[in-house]
């Protein structure tokens, strides 16, 4: 059994309890086998070593984080407030040297994966490509607009690369996987303008494209090898749902899975011949079936008849799916939730949510969870609620989403804008009473739309909001803007603090002081420049709460004050 103590990599032999370091110079900038804050935050690195298969080895990650300075966030539960450091790379400023090294779990000899000449790179993932003679790694560089996929002998550290996948804008970090013993793999790329999962041989040679184009590819959940067919998730009835589908190997005989509209998800048997569909749509909560690999039903294994019942028994009015019209043409996504006993000739307040960050989706035929409850409570006391997927979001292809790049908020802040003076040329909407509210990248996009708006918003509430992207981390912000120093006009459009002095109507601006992911430092810069234009505003802070601000009764308050706030501005 492997694991990792104080930094670094440790083996226990299960039999007799002995324990060996495989690393020793871990400490407090040298990472052995874990994750610096910003790849576990952005690259989904926790457990950062891997075994080979015959249990000889194991591969790791090695990050030294000597260059990043310490951000201090500032613990207050005792008499003296303590400072807690975190390296934390902010947009432009250094990174994280990495290396990989593989290391004899007999003898401790270690061999260092050799990754190139440029030292400024990440290494996003990383594993044995189905034999215990090869190590694989995706390696992005700084600008995350090109990967390369590398294989290296574990023994000598030699590496080769055997397939690149670039952009003019940025690539994901997709991973490769192997089938037929490491002689294939499959990847997904956006290359022909859609997420798309492509078949190559162990060299990097192209054999073919294997799912079918003109829609993105959501999910892969396996490959059948046996019977040669691939399964996956995608937006093949559209970006609003998600279906589950199968293909061959060849590219041929497509076939939906999914018989009911909304969104699926799946979680299949190691021989593929069941799997678990997790379905559910917009006021429907989520269902779980066993199904079989051609669909058909096997039986339910939950069916949430309780949660089901309750709100069937609210008489709620389910959301609502239409399309807003921009002054420049772009038809956007959105859904409206109605009062319960609508009256069409009546005008009623607006309150539109919104997160509106790169490749994500609001608008989704989907069980929307504790907000959508808390949606529908407004609705019941007489508001209209309503969701808008601005340029920049999910499910609509690589053009759609990537126009925001160096250019974050321009677009996004723009539609937002343009359908909030859409919803107030509809007959049911009160013009004068619309306000947004959003948490995180939608609590900048609140922040942003409410300052640009020219008073289009009544009121607004922005929930841990980024007010320059220059606060935020190395990873996420550059993979959109580049580096400050390369792009400084972007950063400076783009940040909500350059506008704060064009605030009109009710502003509410709640933040955690133990936010680790966004800091609290940009709402402090926030409040300085609204104060500097004299403007009035709102403001409750969450002591020691993180970026979720949860805990306790905390949640229960959080939204009592969103509810009693709203009630008295909009």
């Amino acid at each position: 059994m492997a694991f990792v103590r104080d930094n670094n990599v440790y083996v226990t032999d299960l039999a007799t309890g002995a324990e060996a370091a495989l690393t020793r110079d871990g400490g407090e900038n040298v990472i052995n086998g874990t994750s610096d804050w910003v790849y576990e935050e952005e690259l989904d690195l926790r457990d950062a070593f891997r075994w080979s298969p015959d249990g000889k080895r194991i591969a790791f990650w090695r990050l030294d984080q000597t260059a990043i300075p310490p951000f201090y966030l500032l613990n207050q539960d005792s008499l003296y407030p303590a400072l807690v450091p975190v390296r934390y790379p902010k947009a432009g400023t250094a990174n994280s040297e990495v290396k990989i090294g593989v290391v004899e779990v007999a003898g401790g000899r270690t061999s260092w994966v050799d990754l190139g000449p440029d030292k400024d790179i990440y290494v996003a993932a990383m594993g044995f490509a189905d034999s215990s003679g090869a190590l694989w790694l995706t390696r992005l560089n700084r600008h995350q607009n090109r990967l390369d996929l590398l294989l290296a002998d574990p023994q000598t550290g030699a590496s080769r690369v055997i397939m690149t996948d670039s952009d003019s804008a940025w690539v994901d970090a997709n991973q490769p996987r192997w089938i037929d013993g490491g002689r294939q793999f499959l990847f997904m790329s956006e290359r022909d303008g859609y997420d798309q999962v492509y078949l190559f041989d162990r060299s990097g040679s192209l054999v073919r494209r294997v799912t079918p184009g003109g829609w993105d590819v959501q999910d892969v959940y396996g490959v059948d090898e046996k019977n040669r067919v691939l399964y996956f998730s995608g937006a093949s009835a559209g970006p609003l749902e998600r279906q589950l589908m199968r293909v061959g190997l060849d590219g041929k005989g497509l076939k939906s899975l999914s018989t009911e509209p909304g969104t699926h998800s799946a979680a299949f048997a190691p021989t593929f011949t069941l799997y678990v569909d997790t379905y559910s749509r917009a006021g429907v909560p989520p269902v779980q079936t066993l199904r079989r690999a051609d669909g058909g039903l096997v039986r339910s294994i939950a069916d949430n008849a309780t949660l089901r019942d309750k709100i069937a028994g609210l008489g709620l009015n389910r959301p609502e799916f239409i399309t807003v019209q921009t002054p420049d043409g772009v038809a956007l996504n959105a859904w409206l939730i109605k009062p319960k006993a609508f009256d069409p000739a009546r005008r009623y307040p607006l309150l539109m949510n919104v997160y509106g960050g790169p490749g994500s989706q609001t608008v989704t035929d989907s069980w929307g969870g504790p907000n959508y409850l808390w949606h529908q409570m407004l609705a019941q006391e007489g508001y209209l609620v309503a969701s808008v997927d601005n340029r920049g979001t999910g499910g609509r292809g690589a053009k759609f989403m990537k126009v925001t790049y160096l250019h974050l908020g321009r677009y996004e802040a723009a539609d937002q804008i343009a359908a909030a003076r859409w919803f107030s040329r509809q007959p049911y909407v009160s013009p004068d009473r619309i306000g947004i509210w959003g948490w995180s990248y939608g609590g900048y996009m609140t922040s942003l739309s409410m300052f640009r708006g020219a008073g289009v918003f009544r009121a607004a509430l922005a929930v841990a909001p980024v007010t320059d992207w220059r606060f935020y981390d190395t990873i996420y912000t550059e993979r959109y803007m580049r580096t400050p120093q390369e792009n400084a006009a972007g950063y400076d459009e783009s940040a909500a603090l350059a506008y704060a002095d064009s605030l009109r109507g009710g502003f509410l601006l709640v933040h955690g002081t133990g936010d680790d992911n966004v800091h609290f430092q940009n709402s402090v810069r926030l409040v300085e420049r609204l104060e500097a234009a004299n403007k009035q505003f709102d403001m409750r802070i969450y002591p020691g709460r993180t970026h979720a601000i949860a805990g306790g009764n905390t949640r229960e308050n959080l939204y009592g004050l969103f509810t009693a706030w709203l009630k008295a501005h909009l």
